[in-house]
């Protein structure tokens, strides 16, 4: 049984073709069909800048007319 050579592309170097959806590690073409239509996934997949840039949501509580009609 044959089995497929395992490849490690880390994120900051993968390429997504948008043309035949294969991932490569070449900003400049894809190596499987040479289209130019390429998509850094580290912009898309990067889930360090993510965390960073979300804030966490802050809550404020309102008070219904019905609380504030009964406090009156």
């Amino acid at each position: 049984m044959n089995s497929p050579m395992l490849q490690h592309i880390p994120l900051e170097s993968a390429y997504l073709c948008q043309d035949c959806d294969c991932v490569g590690n070449c900003s400049t073409h894809c190596p499987a069909c040479a289209s130019t239509a390429l998509m850094n996934l580290a912009s898309v997949l990067n889930r360090n800048e993510v965390e960073a840039e979300m804030a966490l949501p802050s809550f404020a509580y309102a008070v219904s007319r019905a609380a504030s009609a009964l406090a009156a």
